[in-house]
């Protein structure tokens, strides 16, 4: 019998050595999408968008999405939108994105054929651009569930797309393209300080738009968002760290979709820690033994983390870019301690942006003061339905800062 607690690192990664995920089949086949296609051909709008896969990596499928009509389909791949809907409508704009799968070479980006040229073009355009797709046989009416990256919808093995219109660029995305000489944490932070959201921009570097010319490569989605997220968020830290530090210790609260965030800012030197657990009977904790509920974390101090975060994975960086973005804009520097509880109500995985848009979502609200640590974490004992000893035992964090002398204590 495969463990929880492994079920709980691993997301669907295959770690259990079996060859599929039980639990992604198990929500794979609940949902089947009946297409509207008519034989093999169809003109869609895509968003725009684009899914590239990461098994068998370096030999990936790379797959432009789209619905099978022409439409406003801007919101269907656009998440910093949807925070506020249910999973069925964030499942219903899924299911209408058909994946047209074309295998390829991650490497291929570093010089790519006039096919990839294209799809990479739709990648680039600022608003949804209808092109023309045949596929090589009928689409599996499937939707498949990923807990880092959005739902995806039915998909067939693609022929040909043709643009049925020209995609509109913005001058500053071209630009970034265009450059064969920029890095590629460059070209992102650079699309990202002129106003574009992470979701575009983590599109651009999976489609390998971005980087050094005789580097570029496809990168798969799920990579991508983390990359994305990740290279901002470090870029920000180093912002943070010449700012004062907070002057007093404040907590938001949201939830959302079956997910409970508790974000404590500490003043103090930056430092994080992403804290989450699965309650018994919810998607990644199966059983109903509460005695086996097991707390993860990752965490980093104020030189920041060496490795991959590869307890809570993808969802450390939304979280920590969501609060490096709320300390930027108030011009603080504090350590954050972010508490996630994931409810049997979240029963479908809808990908990294849930945790940061609901941490966004709690940072835009008037927080609560506390004049003491243990004053806040006492009321968040109270909120929290995992017992809190646990919750504290794994916090590094925590440890820290309650053993940490400081000058006054001498």
């Amino acid at each position: 019998m495969i463990s929880p607690k492994l079920c709980v690192k691993c997301k669907g990664k295959l770690l259990c050595g079996m060859s599929y995920c039980p639990i992604l089949q198990k929500h794979s086949t609940q949902k089947n999408v009946v297409s509207k296609i008519r034989g093999n051909r169809f003109t869609g709008s895509s968003p725009p968008s684009l899914f590239v896969s990461w098994n068998n990596y370096p030999k990936v499928q790379i797959a432009p999405l789209s619905p099978t009509e022409v439409m406003d389909s801007e919101l269907f791949d656009a998440p910093e939108k949807w925070f506020g809907l249910t999973q069925d409508k964030i499942v219903s704009f899924r299911e209408q994105l058909l994946r047209s799968n074309k295998q390829a070479n991650v490497f291929d980006a570093a010089k790519p054929s006039y096919e990839l040229l294209g799809m990479q073009e739709l990648v680039m355009a600022t608003r949804p651009t209808a092109i023309d797709v045949k596929l090589k046989s009928s689409p599996v009416p499937q939707l498949s569930f990923h807990e880092g990256a959005a739902p995806h919808g039915p998909s067939a093995p693609l022929v040909e797309m043709r643009f049925e219109e020209n995609p509109k660029i913005s001058r500053k995305i071209d630009y970034a393209v265009s450059d064969t000489d920029m890095k590629s944490s460059d070209a992102l932070l650079c699309l990202y300080n002129a106003g574009f959201p992470v979701s575009r921009l983590d599109k651009l570097l999976s489609a390998g738009t971005l980087g050094i010319g005789k580097d570029r490569k496809l990168v798969p989605t799920r990579w991508s968002i983390v990359a994305s997220q990740d290279t901002i968020g470090k870029a920000l830290i180093e912002e943070i760290k010449y700012f004062q530090q907070l002057g007093e210790i404040e907590l938001f609260t949201s939830e959302y979709v079956g997910n409970r965030f508790f974000v404590l800012l500490i003043p103090g030197a930056w430092a994080f820690e992403n804290l989450e657990t699965w309650i018994p009977g919810s998607m990644w904790y199966q059983e109903k033994d509460t005695s086996k509920v097991h707390v993860t974390q990752d965490h980093e101090f104020y030189t920041g983390r060496k490795g991959y975060a590869s307890n809570v994975e993808g969802a450390y960086y939304a979280a920590r870019l969501s609060v490096c973005e709320h300390l930027k804009k108030i011009k603080r520097q504090a350590a954050a301690l972010v508490f996630r509880e994931i409810t049997p109500e979240y029963n479908i995985g809808l990908g990294n942006w849930v945790i940061q848009e609901s941490v966004k979502n709690a940072l835009s609200k008037n927080p609560m003061h506390f004049s003491s640590l243990s004053l806040a974490l006492a009321f968040v004992e109270r909120k929290l339905q995992t017992p809190f000893k646990l919750w504290k035992k794994e916090s590094k964090l925590l440890d820290f800062l309650q053993h940490q002398k400081r000058l006054a204590d001498f």
